[in-house]
């Protein structure tokens, strides 16, 4: 396996290792990625824009039931006792994932920069850096009830509660979510020149300026015009579209899509006075770091 050409042209010795993708749940990490991976496949020559279902060709995930399968020797659930061998394997994962590749890699994770089961949870010895990608709560909580196919009081709960994990299936293991403000904080309490951080919001509101900046950071180079067609390719209306005629396979078969909306400030419309209070009272001190508060 090797690394697309884009992830390999930094310089005369290209650096190495796993690039994180990393998010709270539905805050443009599977945007990012198809930006990323639209660049990825313009750099390299395609013609054709890259299927919504290719996105992995470029990007991967380290949190598939399969790779921990195939360590494990069994099929893992969600008992305590299985997510603690879970958590002292991914660093084996993690490293065979770079293994795999030459060059840097890119790899998508909901997981909070935190220890788990006494592991922490990033193996630092094969990774490069870190894209972290932030949204506001209050838009967060609607695209959440949708993903989760629960209610928006219900989606608030889950944000608000420390240290939540997701669940374990036959497709992934469990990721360490936390709170949104636990997530956001351990991901970006101290600046590190090795993680690089976006807003949603700014994606929207200036994409040429926000993804032009991210691939400088990345060092691929590409023309105004290779940027502006990767930024095309990979518009959220686009996404939407491909997923409406093709479907998306990485959409929850609970979920009745995964690209909704794709906008800001739609809590403006959805949310009542109370649901704004409460998210503003869980979080209010990560939101002000952001910008999201006071309103």
């Amino acid at each position: 396996m090797t690394a697309p050409p884009a992830a390999q042209q930094t310089d005369p010795q290209p650096k190495s290792g796993l690039v994180w993708l990393a998010s709270y749940p539905k805050s443009g990490n599977t945007w990012t990625r198809a930006f990323l991976s639209n660049l990825a496949s313009i750099l390299e020559g395609d013609e054709q824009p890259l299927d919504v279902n290719s996105i992995g060709r470029f990007t991967v995930g380290e949190n598939f039931t399969q790779f921990y399968k195939e360590r494990l020797g069994f099929e893992p659930t969600g008992s305590d006792e299985h997510r603690r061998q879970i958590a002292a394997l991914r660093h084996e994962v993690q490293q065979w994932i770079a293994d795999q590749f030459e060059g840097l890699v890119f790899v998508k994770t909901h997981n909070a920069l935190v220890i788990d089961r006494g592991h922490s949870i990033i193996n630092f010895a094969v990774t490069s850096g870190a894209i972290y990608i932030v949204r506001n709560p209050l838009d967060v909580a609607i695209s959440l009830s949708h993903h989760m196919n629960k209610t928006i009081d219900q989606a608030i709960e889950t944000m608000g509660s420390p240290d939540v994990e997701s669940q374990v299936n036959e497709k992934r293991v469990h990721e360490f979510w936390g709170s949104w403000s636990q997530h956001v904080m351990s991901w970006t309490r101290k600046p590190h020149h090795a993680i690089y951080g976006m807003r949603y919001e700014d994606m929207l509101s200036d994409p040429e300026k926000t993804f032009g900046k991210l691939a400088d950071h990345l060092l691929l180079g590409p023309t105004r015009a290779q940027l502006r067609q990767a930024i095309e390719r990979s518009s959220f209306a686009n996404l939407k579209s491909q997923e409406e005629k093709q479907g998306f396979k990485e959409k929850p078969e609970h979920a009745e899509r995964f690209f909704r909306e794709g906008r800001a400030g739609q809590w403006k419309e959805v949310l009542t006075a109370a649901q704004v209070d409460r998210i503003v009272k869980d979080h209010g001190e990560q939101m002000k770091r952001f910008g999201y508060w006071p309103l």
